[in-house]
């Protein structure tokens, strides 16, 4: 067994023997510990138990904070320093003067005037051998790491411990290859993610971002930032939805009858869209095309259809298609897809309205589906999602405009459970997460459960924005998504403070815990929680309250 306390030489020692070389004297001071152990991402560390309480009242509150979990440490070697993250700590005698830890590599740069750290870079090019010494990272350290190089990027809020190093994204990184906020209920979630979209927007106030908004929260955000969508002006022609998304809506079957109903109305479908003077010309004209047709055709198709049979009891599948197509069309509540005003060929201006092409300085579109009938939410997110993504194939030849998909409560739309409704949409956004970035198209997925979401469509993110979780599941998911090297920062998810995350992956240069600006109250989403205690104490009203409640729920209006 090594001489543990005869590891650390005080600092008027002249006669240090260590494998590496000395760092200066202004370094020397701060050190705490000794390297023990290398392994191929990280390292076993020996810490001074009493150096560590000393450097604990450090006005500068980076060095103050050095041997926590989570904070950042140093090695001095070859004239270079290697910084790392300490993962866990363990103490080793009953006063706790020495104390174990392990660190996870995250990067090197050069030994600068004074000991100080410059030119960082993420990951190492050497290992440091046993016996290197420990230093404190330094809050003008913390600047030089996490400063940002000319690369276009947005600040979202200050590096923790520090009250001046901003932390940034790096925006072609971060929309290049997808992204992903998690957090529980009542972290921020919504108000980060606002912030987020709003230093986008200013980045790039010609950009083109589609949100589904699932709650109407983030309305009150963007209003006079953007376009914002529900359903009294959304307008969303029916037949640009492809066939699956018409059977989805369409058939209320199950197995064998599913199928036939299914043959049928793909039959009709295409004698429908064939009707209209945009097929003309098209000699392969299939069901997916979004060619515009009227439910009037459809129904006559269908009825002729039926008219061709011999036995009148092969009528049944015939007549569960014409109900529900009478439904939808009686039906004020599906009026904003289902309406005969949405028959004329209107996708060039759909899409252009939608996709803010031009963008006119609101470059964000804000769909808030919260009032979409729930038995076709997922068919509404289905045909906004697959419309960017067949927009970006079909506009290869064209002058390329990237469009970035936010989808919040992400795991309703991508659940984990692949025997869930909503198949459409769940394999239009698997394809996104896969395919996307090769034509332009990002996705940035918000949602409080990330266990309930596919694995594969967040293992496609390259960037991961965790808040606080406080399900073990999810806090086990996402750690099994994050790179080896950001362990020691997942470790204190749970603890994360609200409005504080963990970033990892493309879109940072090295994993950081960040406390996010405060945003204005003009610009923030309508989330907040009630104050029961003060909401409780008034009273008055309540009649007409109700009334014009009851009002409202009766017609369906909002």
């Amino acid at each position: 067994m090594m001489n543990l306390h005869g590891a650390f030489p005080r600092d008027e020692d002249a006669g240090y023997t260590g494998a590496a070389r000395p760092a200066p004297v202004a370094a020397q001071r701060e050190a705490f510990g000794t390297v023990i152990e290398i392994t191929g991402a990280g390292a076993r560390i020996q810490i001074d138990g009493r150096r560590l309480r000393d450097l604990a009242s450090d006005p500068d509150p980076s060095v103050a904070l050095s041997g926590q979990v989570g904070s950042n440490v140093k090695l001095g070697f070859n004239r270079r320093w290697l910084v790392a993250t300490v993962r866990n700590l363990k103490m080793t005698d009953a006063a706790g003067d020495m104390v174990i830890a392990d660190i996870d590599f995250l990067g090197e740069g050069d030994e600068g005037e004074g000991g100080r750290l410059a030119n960082f870079k993420r990951g190492i090019t050497g290992y440091p051998i046993p016996g290197v010494r420990v230093h404190a990272v330094t809050g003008g350290d913390l600047k030089q790491m996490f400063a940002t190089d000319d690369r276009p990027h947005i600040e979202i809020g200050t590096v923790y411990p520090t009250k001046d190093v901003r932390g940034a994204l790096y925006i072609d990184a971060l929309l290049g290859k997808h992204f992903a906020l998690l957090g529980s209920t009542g972290t921020g979630k919504s108000t980060s993610a606002a912030l987020i979209m709003h230093r986008i927007c200013e980045l790039a106030p010609e950009g083109h971002i589609v949100m589904v908004d699932p709650h109407g929260e983030y309305s009150a955000a963007f209003k006079g930032h953007g376009e914002l969508f529900n359903v009294d002006n959304l307008a969303m022609p029916y037949w640009l939805m492809n066939f699956e998304e018409h059977c989805e809506v369409l058939l209320t079957t199950t197995g064998a009858d599913r199928q036939q109903d299914a043959d049928i109305l793909a039959k009709c479908l295409l004698i429908a869209r064939g009707k209209n003077r945009s097929a003309e010309g098209i000699t392969k004209l299939t069901v997916d095309a979004p060619i515009p047709y009227t439910l009037t055709d459809l129904l006559g198709a269908i009825t002729n259809e039926m008219g061709l049979l011999n036995k009148a009891t092969d009528t049944a599948p015939y007549m569960r298609l014409k109900t529900k197509i009478d439904e939808l069309k009686t039906d004020p509540r599906y009026s904003f897809m289902f309406s005969g005003m949405l028959v004329a060929d209107s996708m060039q201006g759909f899409i252009a309205k939608i996709f803010r092409l031009p963008a006119k300085g609101k470059p964000i579109s804000i769909v808030d589906v919260s009032g979409v009938p729930s038995d076709i939410v997922s068919v509404v997110v289905s045909v906004l999602s697959r419309l960017v993504f067949d927009y970006a194939i079909w506009s290869r030849n064209e002058l390329q405009r990237p469009v970035l998909l936010i989808c919040e409560e992400a795991h309703r739309y991508v659940p984990a459970d692949k025997t869930s409704t909503g198949q459409a949409v769940r394999k239009i956004l698997e394809r996104i997460a896969k395919e996307g970035r090769k034509y332009g198209v990002s996705l940035g997925l918000i949602t409080q459960r990330p266990s309930d979401l596919a694995e594969g469509v967040l293992s496609q993110c390259g960037t991961i924005i965790a808040m606080r979780l406080n399900n073990d599941r999810d806090q086990a998911f996402v750690k099994s998504t994050m790179p080896e090297g950001a362990r020691g920062f997942l470790d204190v998810i749970p603890a994360l403070r609200n409005r504080e995350c963990i970033v990892c992956g493309e879109g940072v240069s090295i994993p950081i815990r960040v406390t996010f600006d405060d945003l204005e109250r003009d610009r923030c989403p309508a989330s907040s929680d009630p104050l029961f205690s003060a909401l409780w104490k008034q009273t008055g009203d309540e009649e007409a309250m109700i009334g014009r409640v009851v009002k409202r729920w009766r017609s369906q209006g909002r």
